[in-house]
């Protein structure tokens, strides 16, 4: 079993956005990540990071965003320079935000995308899109390989890897659990002290959610799991990861 950090690239903005009580005036680069499971023949990615063309130019790939002009956005490599995306079996989607989901026009027409049902539906609803800052173009024409699963999930059918509910900053986000010494957190916190904290960003669909997904996600930490954080960029370095 192996795990891999690839660099789905970087958004800078500002620093009391993504914690509460930081200066708004301080402006933060943060990573976007993106994993690569390997287990058996199984290849799995989570998260796709940035659309190339939205690194590029986010105000016209996004047009008639608003959210989009809180970002500014880089990418040295796209997803498909780093990892052979006809190897791939599946994708797993934590959640439908564009740092998140945006890679997905890169991927092969015919890969099975992983995500939670409230989250898919979440995705089509115009109140949550506008609650959540969804961008529907990130994930548009894929509904054919969408495969839906509700709350806890055993992905492979062997305990290998698990798929973990864990909601709030978004309706359906989801961590995933890697053997028995990993969890890809994704955005329950964008830092690692966040399970201590609970500083969270300003913003989210059900902050009180997120808290208790938070202490969800503290409870394996202090059980001797590795949880990973969203956008810690004193922690996220592309590579390799331990498993545990």
């Amino acid at each position: 079993m192996r795990v891999t950090m690839l660099d789905g690239g970087h958004f800078t903005s500002a620093a009391g956005i993504w914690r509460r009580g930081e200066d708004m005036g301080r402006r933060v680069r943060y990573p976007v990540p993106a994993y690569l499971i390997e287990v058996g023949e199984e290849r799995i990615l989570v998260d796709t990071g940035l659309n190339p063309d939205a690194a590029a130019d986010a105000t016209r790939h996004y047009e008639g965003s608003e959210a989009i002009g809180y970002f500014e956005l880089e990418q040295e490599e796209a997803i498909d320079r780093q990892v052979d995306l006809d190897s791939l079996t599946m994708v797993v989607l934590t959640h439908l935000h564009f740092d998140h989901a945006g890679g997905l026009a890169l991927l092969p027409s015919t890969l099975p995308i992983v995500v939670q049902r409230r989250e898919w539906k979440a995705g089509s609803d115009p109140e949550a899109i506008a609650r959540n800052f969804f961008q529907p173009r990130d994930y548009e024409g894929v509904d054919d390989r969408v495969v839906l699963v509700d709350g806890d999930h055993d992905l492979l059918g062997d305990g290998s890897v698990e798929l973990l509910l864990t909601p709030g900053h978004t309706p359906g986000h989801q961590s995933v659990r890697v053997g028995v010494g990993l969890i890809i957190g994704g955005d329950v916190t964008h830092f690692a002290v966040g399970l201590d904290d609970g500083r969270l960003p300003i913003f989210g669909d059900d902050l009180e959610v997120q808290l208790a997904s938070a202490e969800r996600l503290r409870g394996y930490r202090d059980g001797g799991v590795a949880v990973r954080p969203g956008h810690d960029p004193e922690v996220l370095v592309p590579g390799p990861v331990a498993v545990g």
